[in-house]
């Protein structure tokens, strides 16, 4: 079933003045519930670099999908599964798929310089990741996983790309940190990095760090809203966990303006 989407600003705190990208909330009925996920339609002209388990690595992408499921979630064909759900969304062309367990409904965002960083943070399985025995790391009653999806409007080359994918996790490392978590983020994390394609005799930007022009607006920008995720997610585990609801209702699709005009 699909509604109406409806638009308006979103007025979550922001950092420096960036450009719009619009990120849709639809929803599913799914294992016993209605399950919402965050979608962008890039359209075409962007190229990505992702983990996503869907339309991962390096290339053309005119899509990304953020799709919560349910805690413990077992399937092993997730590609498949969402594959199925972009069907659903009317979504062709090549594309992105990312999972999280955590409330999509929580994201939280921030622009720098043209640059937006949008993030779902579940800090429930909080990890090192040099740790000496992952395989014995407790699990935990909340399900943890932190998606970023970072978009800089800039052509920028392919070890530039690589560049600004290690930034981005670097900055979430830094703000994880900072928000007083002892984990470089948890074993499920993903990132999905957006630049867009270069143009006829365009030279693409070289460089991706955090020094860098767009590297470090992609460095304030996700750091700003991991930082900000951090602190919701810290909240919602002190408040305990939000039922859901087994009906579809016009309320669960939405779409969200994000820029940096307050």
């Amino acid at each position: 079933m699909a509604f109406p989407q409806q638009k308006a600003a979103f007025t979550e705190p922001v950092g420096r003045t960036g450009g719009a990208v619009e990120v849709e909330r639809s929803c599913r009925f799914e294992d016993g519930e209605c399950r919402h996920l965050l979608l962008w339609r890039a359209g075409p002209g962007w190229r990505m670099l992702s983990s996503a388990v869907l339309g991962g690595g390096l290339g053309e992408r005119e899509w990304v999908v953020n799709a919560q499921v349910r805690p413990g979630y077992g399937r092993m064909d997730p590609d498949r599964h969402l594959a199925g759900l972009a069907t659903g969304l009317g979504l062709s062309g090549p594309g992105a798929g990312l999972m999280t367990a955590a409330r999509v409904d929580d994201f939280t965002w921030a622009c720098d310089g043209g640059v937006t960083a949008v993030v779902t943070t579940g800090i429930g399985v909080p990890a090192w990741a040099a740790a000496p025995d992952p395989a014995a790391e407790a699990g935990a009653g909340f399900p943890g996983t932190i998606n970023i999806l970072l978009v800089v409007p800039a052509a920028v080359s392919d070890a530039g790309l690589v560049n600004l994918l290690a930034t981005a996790t670097e900055a979430k490392v830094q703000a994880l940190v900072e928000a007083g978590y002892d984990c470089s983020g948890t074993p499920s994390d993903a990132v999905c990095v957006a630049v867009r394609r270069a143009g006829p005799g365009q030279v693409p930007e070289p460089f991706g760090g955090p020094r860098s022009r767009w590297g470090a607006r992609a460095a304030r920008a996700v750091h700003e809203a991991v930082t900000l995720g951090a602190e919701r997610d810290r909240t919602g585990r002190a408040r305990g966990a939000v039922p859901g609801h087994a009906r579809l209702t016009p309320e669960c699709a939405r779409t969200f303006v994000l820029s940096g005009a307050r």
